[in-house]
């Protein structure tokens, strides 16, 4: 209140109270006040010169940033001098008499201080304008895509910066309404099917997408046009961001894939998550990867009691322990280093902490990779699994979630055979445990370690090539976000035993989500990045698939959700198997281990399998499935003993 900027308003606003009741007795009396109102007029300003500005104090007002006034601005001024207003006159009355000022001074008091006081709150933003908005056309001539609320508040937050680099020309929309309109004072011009004809009249170098919830086919045909005119494409942030009011000019950014890929926004059931997560104790496996982290950050939104964080890999571990310590500075965050195959390591965390809720998202998940390393894939993704599944029982969790793959379903590869084995025995476990086990399958994630898009870019970066192992391959693709949020959604959904199926959308083609990245990247695929087919690595398959024969699936409460069938498991068998399966891994018997997996995922179909004694091979066992020219990625694999040069 009382720096100096301030202070001057302040008695701005002394003598506009002043001014507005002067003025009113020379409207009343025609610019002729009588002698005898003349002490009426005194006695009045006496009052109003006490009272108003002590009201105008208290409401706050001079709390405002008057460069951005607004109606919202003018309303509240409204609020004041009504308020302040009506206690002068009670006060006039009250000391006074009822008939010591005409009623109609009142009236006029009121409209000329509230006409006065906004108008001079908007006086700085007319100047500031006026002064600036000229400076705004040395920019890059601009069409905004959109114009709706994020357009207009696009071109709000252009018009902040006197040094904006945006000149906006005008709006292109397809509402056939707003035609021919203008949004503070820029045109809209026209439909987005002319967009390519307006670029070049306008000699438009920059185009922005303004439309958070346009979906990603009017995006594909925007950037088509934008490229046959060669102008540079640019969007928004999500509406998320925009309704949270965390929208700023530097959010501005060229579009990604995941625009392109864009898809509906996750609507969850905020009660019922809450219900089971806030002031719970909360234990992530896998904390430090791309989705244990994000389950993370979506966990400490709900406020639970604590929220432990397990993974063996330290430092991922400590940054995102860093991150979500300075996001939730009230949240209670324990990150805890320990490998889930440690038994006594995985019991003592449990022990100590007594965790109500637990999301088990550690794994391997590379296919290619662990077809190389087979035992180990066993050891951490089923018996990881199985240790932490067990300690779940053992301690009386309320909630187990399993994050698994849709590479569990008819598996051609080792990993996919290991998420399976883990998802049955989690299944038997289930139907003899208090605790409610739940299991939610889902396919790719964008953005994700490891996955094509942070590669493809890496490639193109260099200059290409960017390789794509087939041009046949599809693949299904969802957000870390959107993954995540529907993970913690199915773990209230589940009663205990079920296997849930994210809706996946439609499956996209690699080769055209390669064409798509180089095309946005500002080159012209095949011609000047070049495309190279790899074949399929071992382990792959040409499509991914979501069921199992005989899984039954049905709708749940969540229309982004659906359950499969429980299948009965008999608990003991499982154990029994799954005890052969590491007896094989530790022993690093390839051949034994690939028969007791098949032997516990009958659907198990590897495309290669090893001979039992090393020195051992990749060989091929689906030729029907998989022909010659689809298998073209061979690789050297040697053990101790091996010769030099023995081929896979």
């Amino acid at each position: 209140m009382f720096r100096a900027r301030r202070m001057l308003v302040f008695f701005l606003d002394l003598v506009l109270i002043a001014a507005a009741l002067s003025l009113s007795f020379l409207l009343r009396f025609d610019f002729q006040i009588p002698s005898e109102q003349w002490h009426h007029l005194l006695h009045g300003l006496a009052v109003v010169m006490l009272a108003k500005p002590v009201m105008f104090v208290a409401s706050g007002m001079y709390r405002s940033i008057w460069r951005y006034a607004s109606l919202q601005d003018a309303y509240e001024i409204f609020k004041v001098v009504t308020f302040s207003s009506v206690v002068s006159a009670c006060l006039i009355i009250f000391l006074h008499g009822p008939f010591v000022l005409p009623r109609s001074i009142y009236f006029l008091d009121w409209f000329l201080l509230f006409s006065l006081v906004a108008a001079s709150r908007l006086v700085w933003r007319i100047y500031r304008e006026t002064k600036f908005i000229p400076s705004l056309r040395k920019g890059k001539k601009t069409l905004i895509i959109g114009a709706g609320e994020a357009g207009n508040l696009l071109l709000r937050e252009i018009r902040k910066q006197s040094d904006s680099t945006y000149n906006v020309i005008g709006f292109v929309d397809d509402d056939p309404e707003k035609r021919g309109l203008r949004l503070a004072g820029i045109s809209v011009l026209g439909e987005t099917t002319r967009l390519c004809a307006l670029i070049r009249k306008y000699s438009i170098e920059e185009v922005i997408f303004a439309i958070p919830s346009g979906g990603p086919e009017l995006m594909r045909r925007v950037i088509t046009n934008c490229e046959r005119a060669k102008a540079r494409f640019k969007t928004l942030p999500g509406i998320t961001d925009i309704i949270d009011g965390k929208f700023s000019m530097s959010q501005i950014k060229d579009v990604e894939i995941e625009d392109l890929l864009g898809r509906d926004p996750v609507v969850l059931d905020q009660t019922a998550i809450r219900n089971y997560l806030t002031d719970k104790r909360v234990l992530v496996t896998g904390a430090a990867g791309s989705i244990g982290s994000e389950i993370c950050r979506q966990v400490a939104l709900f406020k639970p009691a604590k929220l432990v964080l397990f993974d063996h890999a330290e430092t991922p571990l400590f940054y995102i322990e860093k991150e979500l310590a300075a996001a939730f500075p009230d949240l209670r965050i324990i990150p805890m280093v320990g490998d889930v195959k440690n038994q006594e390591r995985v019991e003592t965390v449990f022990d100590e902490f007594g965790p109500e809720v637990v999301f088990h998202a550690a794994a391997y998940k590379h296919v290619a990779m662990m077809e190389y390393n087979p035992a180990e894939a066993v050891l951490n993704n089923v018996l990881g699994s199985k240790i932490v599944a067990d300690a779940a029982h053992k301690f009386k969790v309320r909630n187990f979630v399993m994050v698994s793959t849709d590479k569990a379903v008819n598996p051609t590869n080792v990993m996919g055979a290991t998420k399976r084995s883990a998802e049955v025995y989690v299944q038997g476990l289930a139907a003899r445990s208090q605790t409610k086990f739940t299991t939610v399958r889902f396919g790719n994630v964008l953005g994700s370690n490891g996955s094509v898009i942070p590669l493809f870019k890496e490639q193109i970066r260099k200059g290409g090539p960017v390789t794509v192992t087939d041009k046949d391959v599809v693949r299904y693709f969802m957000t870390i976000p959107e993954a995540s949020q529907l993970v913690m959604q199915a773990g209230c959904i589940g009663h205990g035993g079920e296997i849930f199926v994210l809706d996946m959308g439609e499956p996209v083609r690699i080769l055209s989500l390669a064409e798509e990245l180089i095309r946005l990247s500002g080159f012209i695929p095949h011609k000047e990045i070049e495309i190279q087919f790899t074949g399929l690595k071992p382990g792959e398959k040409l499509f991914e698939e979501l069921l199992i024969d005989g899984e039954g699936i049905k709708p749940t409460s969540h229309k982004k959700i659906r359950v499969m069938a429980p299948v009965e498991t008999d608990l003991k068998k499982i154990t029994a198997d799954l005890d052969e399966l590491f007896s094989h891994a530790r022993a690093h018997d390839l051949g034994a281990l690939l028969a007791s997996l098949r032997s516990i995922v009958p659907e198990f179909v590897p495309r290669y399998q090893f001979d039992v004694a090393p020195p051992f091979a990749f060989q091929r066992v689906r030729p029907d499935l998989f022909p010659p020219q689809k298998l073209t990625f061979i690789r050297n694999l040697r053990v101790a003993g091996a010769s030099e040069g023995t081929a896979a």
